[in-house]
């Protein structure tokens, strides 16, 4: 077997060592689906739930369910024969990077540069890629924290957009490059705030404030009191977060962004593979 040593990962270029086959895109579609449900049933919802369950009762299905459709993303590009041994070594690598980054930032005062690996791994490799590592780096994380509870099928739900996101960004080069990441990470981890809100919001606001959920009020009025929730609870959280790994995208993300290219281009994760038959033996003599 030959690979040519052409090289790949050149700056600007997105390179998918995982690369959403057909039927990984199902896959990633439907665990996308699930989640977005899991977030957003709240506002839909006409009756008040138990104050003390948030969750507690479903979030275990969730993640029951979201394992297995993350394995058939990986499974299925094993089967297309796209994620070899070089992809999954990588891919556990960097998931075990991305925890090891949550051991000394335990989220206090939105302090959790753990995303932060998440996007340039994302622009690298591909928004598949960045889909299972997003979701793989806070469940290795929650292991080694003992950050396991009913939150935690959200939280990889949104590490796994966020990886996902990073793939899908638009080409660019040198600093405009470092400006659009660091952008794009100061976003999406404002929306990540926003969205692990959103799954204990019903429970957590009580019933009296001008932010509570309101049963039976409507989409448009119960979204309404969202937003005045998460802006008045979770900013001070959020902003951190958000300026936490917008900085570390700026300061650090060209030698990530480098070190992965490298190991890309290294890899040869698009370069085709062709088998060669065996040259004859040579007679004796």
């Amino acid at each position: 077997m030959s690979a040519p040593a052409a090289a790949l990962g050149q700056p600007g270029r997105t390179t998918s060592a995982i690369r959403l086959r057909p039927r990984a895109s199902v896959v990633l579609a439907v665990a996308s689906v699930l989640g977005a449900l899991a977030f957003c049933w709240p506002l839909f919802i006409v009756g008040h739930a138990n104050a003390n369950l948030a969750h507690s009762q479903d979030a275990p299905w969730i993640f029951v369910a979201l394992l297995p459709l993350l394995l058939a993303v990986v499974l299925s590009e094993i089967a297309e024969g796209d994620l070899d041994a070089k992809a999954i070594a990588l891919l556990g690598i960097l998931a075990a990077c991305g925890a090891a980054l949550r051991i000394p930032s335990p989220g206090v005062a939105g302090f959790e540069p753990v995303f932060f690996l998440l996007i340039p791994a994302g622009r690298v490799l591909g928004r598949g890629f960045g889909f299972v590592l997003g979701a793989l780096t806070i469940l290795a994380s929650a292991l080694i924290t003992g950050g396991v509870g009913p939150w935690l099928p959200f939280q990889m739900l949104g590490a796994a957009w966020m990886g996902f996101g990073a793939g899908c960004l638009p080409r660019a080069r040198g600093k405009r490059e470092l400006a659009l990441l660091a952008g794009y990470a100061v976003v999406s981890a404002l929306l990540y705030g926003m969205l692990l809100n959103l799954w204990f919001w019903p429970f957590g606001a009580g019933t009296t404030t001008s932010f509570s959920f309101l049963p039976g009020a409507g989409l448009l009025a119960n979204l309404h009191r969202f937003v005045l929730f998460d802006l008045t609870t979770s900013l001070g959280f959020d902003i951190p977060r958000a300026i936490t790994n917008g900085v570390l995208v700026l300061v650090l993300g060209a030698p990530v962004l480098a070190a992965l290219r490298r190991a890309t281009r290294r890899a040869a994760f698009d370069a085709p593979v062709s088998f060669e038959h065996p040259l004859p033996a040579l007679p004796d003599g």
